[in-house]
């Protein structure tokens, strides 16, 4: 073959590859995708009304009493910033990370109480984890309760009964709640 025809031969297997790999493929993927899971391939939003008010994949921050708040974030400068998702890579022995879980400590023994979950003062490796545990939804309810007499004790630990995720297959990761499908049901309580 002549270096012309092996030039020509080159250039027909990239063009193929790249309208295959780079067209053909991706657009297979995402339709199968939209087909079997819409509203995963979407970014599974959450909207109240016709607006959306988050994501059940990204955590958010709730600071008001009235609501249950996620896992501390250090996802960017202010946290869950989902563009700059991830941890802040501050190990067991730093002090920085040791003052912030003390000043978180401290701030939950004056609002929710003494012993408070690990998840509420350790942030995910993402910074924008969702979920928190059942234990730490618990030990947030005689806040949430001072901040709405309205509500009583036992909606809230139904609400939290409720939105409690089981372990994936039954044996993958811990039970967890999302604390945004648990906030956004705890609104509509009213």
């Amino acid at each position: 073959m002549s270096a012309m025809g092996t030039l020509r031969a080159a250039l027909v297997l990239t063009a193929l590859t790249v309208i295959l790999l780079g067209g053909v493929y991706p657009l297979a993927v995402w339709g199968i995708g939209h087909a079997a899971f819409a509203s995963r391939s979407e970014g599974s939003l959450v909207y109240r009304g016709n607006t959306v008010v988050g994501s059940s994949l990204i955590g958010q921050r709730f600071t008001s009493d009235k609501y249950f708040h996620g896992r501390p974030s250090a996802a960017g400068k202010d946290g869950y910033d989902a563009a700059a998702s991830g941890g802040s890579n501050l190990g067991p022995t730093s002090k920085a990370l040791a003052d912030r879980v003390s000043a978180d400590r401290l701030s939950l023994l004056g609002t929710d109480g003494p012993n408070p979950p690990n998840d509420l003062l350790t942030t995910s490796a993402s910074g924008l984890d969702p979920h928190i545990s059942p234990e730490a939804a618990r030990y947030q309810i005689p806040r949430v309760l001072r901040a709405r007499p309205d509500v009583d004790r036992a909606a809230l630990e139904g609400l939290i009964a409720r939105h409690t995720e089981q372990r994936t297959l039954g044996l993958l990761g811990e039970q967890r709640v999302n604390v945004l499908a648990l906030n956004f049901e705890l609104d509509s309580l009213h």
